[in-house]
């Protein structure tokens, strides 16, 4: 660790969606290859405690902890990014803040004193920050202020890293990220909303150090002048952020133009010679993969008016990227809505195209009933299939209607007084329900598994026991268990007490790859570390394919 650590603030200004979290992920990546202890931070103004009650379609996926927080989509590619597990420490929201502040205040740990956004709302935060690098006892922490410039709900976390940075001023750096829009009829790159965005930031008290310039195209030498001069900041300092066909290809980027070596010099870093080989050799093979592998993701969350959000899977799209690269094979991915396998605008026969089927997690009723009809056609057509977390729970679902014939097998979530509840709500988890604890209640984070061996998942994961990341309330109804098995369905992995069954699969004698797991395989894959089982998903749709 360096003597003192250092704190970068990634903020954007003009809109948001921009890539502040995969700017923060790649100065974490690029200082970690320099060989520093590197931490990132995501900091969310919403006033939820975390993101698991917010609505998938307007926020994106929960990413879950291996600790069980349940926090923004930008804490998994942090983790994807380091290539390894995050803490609870490293988010934080104001919801969280405020909440603290408030127990706080109601154990009288303020002596009685006014309780107020200033001092104490702001010495909460930055005790937050201090806590997570002395954690990693980091050398960097990278953190990233989310929300855009302007928006009256960060105000307090800006003003957070202002004070950080008049206590350290040698310690703390500024990077702005802004978009530089090219209207279509005018055809030239504006600056004016950046500069807008960068006065108003310094109407907090803060000056950027570094900008980095996002836009369809790379920023031209006369945009950069106007930046540097009209925002006081040094040339050297205003950067390209073009658009690049993959995230993984901005460390590199970053790298080519300088942005570690800048950064080690405002802050005073030793310049390290950069390891960066695994990470250009992996980016190369995203490049060379030609042989195209088509999968199909079959959800409901997709749609929000006129357009389709892919961010709702996102890690579950990640994961069969990096298993199909690793295969040497370019995966096509395509998102198709359950809802219109129930309404019949598209036909089951559809999913013939594609060389496997995953149907991911999720919550309610909507989609159900396409989701059934879908697995039951993959089962019985011989697709490759992976179903996560309820897509286990709907395969069991399918199985106990057509395989069983109990037409009426159901889930106590969709039909409560089910005659056949194959899924069933966990026990410890009625009494929350009952007291109305939604927030933060499920099963959540790691848990261990036991793999039977000579099963389709033991030949993934060469391995009895494993550990993997749940988010659910719902299981196996255990009094359906025996019916079950005696009706071909194999229950391969299961909790260690017995209790939970955690990964279901049909025998290869009977499917190629019929696979479902009540865990988040997901959350776990990495791009130097793909999944096991998404790898073996691939390999038999390879097989299938060929």
């Amino acid at each position: 660790m360096t003597r003192r650590p250092k704190y970068i603030f990634v903020m954007g200004g003009v809109m948001s969606g921009i890539g502040k979290g995969i700017t923060t992920a790649s100065i974490g990546k690029l200082l970690q290859a320099r060989g520093f202890k590197v931490n990132l931070v995501k900091i969310d103004p919403y006033l939820n405690v975390d993101a698991g009650t917010m609505n998938p379609t307007e926020h994106g996926e929960a990413f879950v902890l291996k600790s069980g927080l349940e926090c923004d989509q930008d804490m998994g590619n942090y983790e994807r990014f380091l290539g390894r597990d995050l803490l609870s420490d490293d988010y934080m929201t104001s919801g969280m803040v405020y909440r603290e502040v408030i127990e706080k205040e109601r154990q009288l740990a303020y002596r009685g004193n006014c309780v107020e956004a200033i001092p104490h709302i702001v010495d909460e935060i930055l005790h937050r920050i201090q806590r997570s690098t002395k954690l990693h006892q980091s050398d960097v922490s990278v953190l990233e202020v989310g929300g855009t410039i302007g928006d009256y709900q960060n105000i307090m976390f800006i003003e957070a890293a202002r004070i950080l940075k008049l206590r350290h001023p040698e310690d703390v750096l500024f990077v702005f990220v802004s978009y530089l829009p090219i209207p279509p009829k005018i055809g030239e790159m504006k600056t004016k909303p950046t500069q807008n965005a960068i006065r108003l930031l310094n109407s907090y008290g803060i000056q950027p150090d570094i900008v980095l310039g996002r836009s369809e195209q790379p920023m031209d030498e006369k945009r950069r002048d106007k930046i540097a001069e009209f925002c006081n900041i040094r040339k050297d300092s205003v950067l390209s952020a073009p658009d690049v066909e993959s995230i993984y290809d901005i460390p590199i980027n970053f790298n080519r133009m300088k942005l570690d070596r800048l950064i080690c010099r405002r802050l005073g870093l030793p310049d390290r010679r950069s390891n960066f080989n695994q990470w250009e050799k992996w980016v190369d093979l995203t490049h060379q993969a030609k042989e195209p592998l088509k999968i199909a993701l079959v959800g409901k969350y997709f749609n929000s008016g006129d357009f389709v959000l892919s961010d709702v899977y996102i890690s579950v799209i990640e994961a069969i990227k990096f298993s199909a690269y690793h295969l040497k094979r370019r995966p096509i991915i395509d998102w198709l809505s359950s809802q219109d396998f129930e309404n019949k605008k598209q036909s089951l026969k559809k999913l013939n195209e594609y060389d496997a089927v995953i149907i991911p997690g999720g919550f309610g009723s909507r989609g159900v009933e396409g989701k059934i009809k879908a697995i039951k056609h993959v089962r019985q057509q011989g697709i490759p299939f992976l179903g996560i977390c309820y897509g286990m729970q709907l395969a069991v679902v399918e199985f106990a209607r057509n395989v069983l014939k109990l037409s009426a097998a159901d889930s106590t979530e969709i039909t409560p007084k089910s005659p056949d509840p194959v899924i069933d709500i966990i026990l410890e988890q009625k009494e929350k329900l009952r007291q109305g604890r939604y927030g933060g209640t499920m099963r959540l984070g790691a848990y261990p598994t036991q793999i039977g061996r000579g099963t389709i998942a033991h030949q993934a994961y060469r391995a009895d026991l494993i550990e993997e990341r749940h988010r659910h309330r719902f299981e196996v109804n255990p009094d359906y268990i025996e019916r079950l098995e005696a009706g071909g369905l194999v229950f391969s992995g299961q909790s260690p007490d017995g209790r939970l069954m955690e990964i279901c699969e049909l025998p290869r004698s009977v499917h190629p790859f019929f696979v479902g797991v009540q865990f988040h395989p997901e959350f776990q894959a990495r791009p130097l570390e793909p999944h096991p089982l998404f790898t073996a998903l691939l390999r038999a749709a390879i097989k299938k394919r060929h």
